[in-house]
């Protein structure tokens, strides 16, 4: 096929080619690798991570609204578990008030706590037990003493991080649930552990879900992926507290708006019709002199 080309077009192939092999060096050492030629390399996989399943969250629904049960469970989980290196800057105490918790319940988990408060008369500060007003404490004083409590690594705040990761819910659930030994073939440093759903497939933060960790107070048996769930659920709510009152109100402004509109389609077509259709026509005065 080559051969009956044109010989114009021939040359000019063969200058592309040309010029392709003498440039390309030059171009993919300033800008990386060419936009039209398809490189696919092992490391670039590992550091895209692997696709997280999509869950039936309960609460993704339309008009679907938070299981506030999993979400004491996962308050829970994380009290017990993850405050121990993560901080939850953006949720106070009193968030919990008819979330999760009742006012006494609130209260009283609120006041085993110590805070730092003052200065006092004297102009010293003093510790007092928390109160509803109080935000919840972080694990560590600043973020240098968290870098030295976790070979250097920085927990995140988890206040937002299931709107901060891709993935949302469904990666931090898959996060937490897919520690595996490496497969054949990937070494992982120590002081890392391998999970195919981080960004690289090694991460510093070890399991620290296992079967039966907690106790829940409803009963519920603490397995791994149901500790997950609860405490997704519970750091998607930390995200989005407004969640169930949008909700809410969007049900509402669906119902008004629906309403009107109906309305103004009415009296579009019985009312304004009859003004819209009304046609006035001008008749001229007759001369009757001629």
């Amino acid at each position: 096929m080559l051969s009956r080309l044109p010989q114009a077009v021939l040359k000019s192939q063969n200058a592309f080619r040309v010029t392709l092999k003498s440039q390309a060096p030059w171009y993919t050492h300033l800008y990386g690798t060419l936009p039209f030629i398809g490189e696919v390399h092992a490391n670039s996989l590992a550091d895209d991570g692997l696709h997280p399943t999509a869950y039936p969250w309960p609460h993704k629904g339309l008009f679907d609204t938070f299981d506030h049960a999993s979400i004491r469970r996962g308050f829970q989980v994380y009290r017990e578990v993850c405050a121990a290196c993560h901080s939850l800057d953006r949720i106070a105490w009193r968030n919990l008030v008819g979330v999760s918790h009742t006012v006494e319940e609130t209260r009283a988990l609120a006041e085993e706590l110590e805070y730092t408060d003052g200065p006092d008369d004297k102009g010293e500060m003093f510790q007092r037990p928390g109160k509803l007003s109080d935000y919840l404490p972080p694990p560590y004083p600043n973020e240098e003493a968290a870098r030295a409590g976790n070979a250097g690594a920085l927990p995140p705040d988890l206040s937002l991080i299931i709107k901060a990761r891709h993935g949302g819910a469904d990666y931090v659930f898959s996060l937490l649930t897919g520690y595996m030994d490496p497969p054949a073939g990937v070494e992982i440093r120590d002081g890392m552990n391998y999970n195919p759903y981080f960004p690289g497939g090694a991460i510093s933060m070890a399991r620290v879900l296992f079967d039966g960790l907690v106790e829940y107070d409803d009963g519920t048996p603490a397995t791994t992926s149901q500790m997950a769930k609860d405490v997704v659920t519970f750091l998607n709510w930390a995200a989005e507290p407004e969640h169930d009152e949008r909700k809410r109100l969007g049900l509402k402004a669906v119902v008004v708006f629906s309403s009107l509109f109906a309305i103004s389609i009415y009296v579009k077509r019985f009312k304004w019709n009859v003004i819209k259709n009304r046609k006035i026509l001008y008749n001229p005065p007759v001369d009757k002199a001629h």
